[in-house]
């Protein structure tokens, strides 16, 4: 019998529920057959109050970690916005907002640290904070790696690891970039996160999207799957209007490489999960996160039915590469009911 390397499935919830209520997001995915997902906006109670996870008061995150029990669903990432703030108090024609980081320290992380404790997650996904737009983001690297460092540090204290997401418009907007902060970071607890979706919207083609994962692969501690269908007649200006990005497919329709990457990331599975594992996680996730229905900064959206697309288009590519997936048997049914 061949044995394959393995990774673990996750998802963002939240683009599973038309409503966005904790129970809807956790019947989707139970019934898709994941154990795993990334909270991020969450109406905990069903009274129609959408809060960002990390907003969360104590009974709700008590509230939200009872459902997790009663649909037999656990805790990959907590999906937190870190980072998505402007580096420098500088006016640069974006809506980005400036946030004093000590300030930031004492707020937004300080709540996200609440939140992973709260729901046992032992790792969050944040980002590199905005450059000046349109400026090289090569020379704010060091810039932004002495705070990425300092929010590193206080994860660690928690017991948490930081994981930095590839995403336009940020500091480490490609894999090279989001190498060099890593480098420059120099934390055991800090990896970086692959987004194929991220890269090709940036009007990259697959062979410069495979490139960025290579650039970044060495630092990698798990990726999420999406794709993006790249629309040659418009014009690349150096930065990505999120909100107006309409071309998200499942994996491997689109331009992001998927098959090519996670074939190349199979070599390199059992590296990365005992890095991982180490870190407290049962190994190298891979998150759904489709936008199969729009997406913009802050999330993104594909429904009960885009979700159950994204999610059997990926197993399709990771079968056909050979990577291995659990996904809920009558075994754990029966297990559930006590048999």
């Amino acid at each position: 019998m061949t044995h394959h390397p393995r990774i673990v499935l996750s998802a963002f919830a939240d683009e599973a529920a038309n409503h966005k209520t904790a129970i809807e997001q956790m019947a989707a995915l139970a019934a898709l057959g994941l154990r795993y997902y990334s909270p991020r906006f969450v109406d905990v109670t069903g009274d129609g109050t959408v809060e960002h996870v990390v907003e969360l008061n104590s009974d709700k995150l008590a509230r939200l970690k009872q459902i997790h029990a009663e649909y037999g669903m656990a805790v990959a990432s907590i999906g937190s916005r870190i980072g998505k703030v402007k580096l420098l108090d500088r006016e640069d024609g974006s809506h980005n907002k400036f946030v004093p980081f000590d300030q930031y320290l004492e707020t937004e992380v300080a709540r996200t640290i609440n939140a992973a404790t709260a729901l046992d997650a032992k790792l969050v996904r944040g980002f590199s904070f905005y450059h000046p737009k349109g400026d090289d983001p090569a020379p704010y690297v060091e810039q932004g790696a002495a705070l990425i460092r300092q929010i590193a540090d206080r994860f660690a204290e928690s017991g948490l690891t930081y994981g930095l997401e590839v995403e336009a418009n940020l500091i480490g907007q490609n894999g090279r970039m989001l190498a060099a902060l890593a480098e420059a970071v120099d934390r055991p607890n800090l990896v970086c996160i692959f987004d194929g979706g991220n890269l090709s919207s940036q009007n990259l083609s697959w062979v410069e999207v495979f490139d960025e994962y290579v650039a970044m692969r060495d630092h990698m501690g798990w990726a999420h799957i999406k794709d993006y269908a790249v629309d040659r007649s418009l014009a690349w200006t150096g930065v990505v209007d999120e909100e107006r990005l309409k071309n998200f497919v499942p994996a491997n329709i689109g331009d992001s490489a998927h098959e090519m990457i996670l074939r190349d990331l199979r070599a390199h599975l059992p590296k990365m999960s005992r890095r991982m594992q180490a870190l407290g996680v049962p190994g190298v996730f891979l998150e759904l996160e489709p936008h199969l229905k729009g997406g913009g900064q802050f999330g993104g959206f594909s429904g009960p039915d885009g979700m159950g697309v994204a999610v059997r288009a990926l197993c399709s590519v990771l079968d056909y590469v050979g990577i291995d997936y659990d996904l809920r048997t009558m075994d754990d049914i029966r297990a559930a009911r006590g048999f």
